[in-house]
């Protein structure tokens, strides 16, 4: 389980969020079987989305971010509700790719740049929110940066990090997300991004042990910060056999009896955490006495 801190610095004038999330990139890991590569590349945008997640207003609001850059991953799909627990999956989990020439993991080339980020809010409403952009660089955290300045037109800091063991465990894992609030010195903006620029890689700071409160007080310990929430985020699916019986129900009695008389049997797979549903035949005939 990770925790995700909410502050404030300047006054009020710029909010901060910070999500230690190396045990959520590790539980992804192990229910996906990823890659080094792909380990950063979902374990990036998981954190981003616990993170977008609490920015959500309504109790029962949630959000999908989905990115598909035309590179080798395939689709990347994070889900993510305003508790700040998530839930993800990538096509192709077993990608892998040398180090780029910083000699870092490529997510970017495993990514691709040929596609749309799109984030959809879903937030009780007749019709979801859904802002998206063109992919920039396939790394993520300036994606996400993209997204926020054009789609909802707030000036953001995004820093993503995952840290990948010689074994391929996570070693570390952590985001943050910075936001210029209406009336804010714009020299604010230049100063953070100085130091952004000047700390150690987020990911490295959390393997030795900081806390999201030391990396904090790091960046902005003489700028009025106030933290003033803490709570625990999590990798959580919600499926569970009754959600899918109602998604087989929907599908119609007609189908229903099709799939009896074909396959006498209905096998299904959660995507986000590879639980596996089958129902027999009798279970089907139920199903579709539930569709009439």
């Amino acid at each position: 389980m990770g925790y995700l801190l909410r502050a404030t610095v300047s006054n009020g004038d710029i909010r901060v969020f910070m999500v230690h999330s190396t045990d959520i990139v590790e539980k992804a890991r192990k229910i996906h079987n990823l890659s080094p590569t792909t380990s950063a590349a979902l374990g990036r945008l998981l954190t981003a989305g616990s993170i977008m997640g609490v920015m959500l207003k309504g109790e029962k609001d949630n959000l999908t971010i989905t990115m598909n850059g035309g590179g080798p991953t395939g689709n990347l799909v994070v889900c993510s509700n305003s508790k700040g627990n998530v839930k993800g999956y990538i096509s192709n989990p077993s990608i892998d790719l040398p180090l780029n020439l910083k000699g870092k993991l490529d997510v970017g080339g495993a990514v691709g740049k040929n596609g749309m980020l799109t984030v959809v809010k879903d937030m009780g409403l007749k019709e979801p929110y859904v802002g998206q952009v063109p992919i920039q660089t396939g790394e993520i955290a300036e994606d996400l940066a993209y997204y926020f300045a054009v789609s909802e037109q707030v000036p953001s800091a995004v820093v993503l990090g995952v840290l990948v063991d010689t074994d391929t465990t996570i070693k570390a894992a952590g985001g943050i997300l910075i936001q210029m609030l209406p009336g804010a010195n714009e020299m604010l903006g230049d100063i953070i991004t100085f130091r952004l620029h000047e700390i150690p890689p987020l990911s490295k700071l959390i393997a030795e042990g900081k806390s999201g409160e030391d990396i904090l007080n790091m960046l902005f310990d003489d700028m009025d910060l106030k933290i003033y929430e803490k709570i625990e985020v999590d990798y959580i699916c919600d499926c569970s056999k009754e959600r899918v019986e109602k998604a087989l129900i929907a599908l119609g009695k007609d189908e229903l009896i099709k799939i009896k008389n074909e396959d006498k049997k209905i096998e299904m797979q959660c995507h986000f955490c590879n639980e596996r549903y089958v129902f027999s035949e009798d279970e089907i005939e139920k199903l579709i006495e539930c569709a009439q």
